[in-house]
Order: C-alpha cells, then structure tokens, then sequence
C-alpha cells in the first residue's frame, strides 16, 4: 500500500497494552511496509529505464538536447538515491529475518513502533540519532 514514488503509506499498527515489543504480528507488520516500499522503488526504476529509451532522442538544437539531458541527469540522480534506500530496505529486512529489527544498533534499545513506521528503515532510537546529528553539526 504505497502512493507512488512516495513514502510509505499504510494502515498504522494498533498497539495492544502489554504486547510484546516485536512480534511477529508487529514484524510481519513492518515486512510488509518494507517489501511494499521496495516494490514501489523498483516499478520506479523500471519507468525511469523505459523512460530513458522511449524519449531518448538525438535533438538537432542543442539547447533542447542539453534540457534533455538535465532530465536524465536530474532522473538517475534521484533513482540513485533510491537504490541505496533499497539497499536499506533489504538490510531492514535481513534485521527482521534475524530477529534485530526495531532496536538500537548504538545502544540497543527499543526503537519503538511509531518511529519505524515513520521511518521504517531507522536502525537508532531517537535519542542516539540525536546525538550523531548533533555530533555532525559540532565537526561541520
């Protein structure tokens, strides 16, 4: 349940009072965001492809074939992008296949569901990404 080439858009997950911080209900749950993600992502490389052949065209004025080729730049610069979130999407998943998804990879700690389903591929808890932001803007 995506909106094309957009973020993931999903029916949140209701929490139960007392449930187990990921379960299987809760995994299969983020399964699905991720794999729908990915499923997204990859019909937009697949447009961008045929894209590319169908329009390509060799314009004799060269300011129209100079426009053309700032789309295409413009294009894979953004398809780029989404390959390395697909290259976050699976890592999400293999951490789900091997029972690491939702905690911290700094601290360890719960992530919490409301988190991974703003970002289904975060792999720190809100306060030690705070920190790493902070850190950065400190060494900029």
């Amino acid at each position: 349940m995506l909106d094309k080439g957009k973020d993931p858009v999903f029916k949140p997950y209701e929490l139960v009072d007392g449930e187990e911080y990921m379960n299987d209900k809760q995994l299969s749950h983020f399964e699905e965001i991720l794999l729908d993600w990915k499923k997204s992502l990859m019909e937009e490389v697949d447009r961008t492809v045929h894209h590319m052949q169908d329009d390509a065209a060799n314009f004799p004025d060269p300011n129209d074939r100079a426009t053309q080729e700032e789309e295409f730049t413009l294009e894979l610069r953004t398809r780029d992008r989404e390959r390395k979130l697909i290259k976050k999407i699976d890592e999400s998943l293999q951490l789900i296949k091997t029972g690491d998804y939702g905690y911290c990879e700094a601290c360890g700690v719960e992530i919490g569901v409301r988190r991974l389903e703003a970002r289904p591929t975060a792999t720190k808890c809100i306060d030690c990404k705070t920190l790493d932001e902070f850190r950065e803007k400190q060494h900029a």
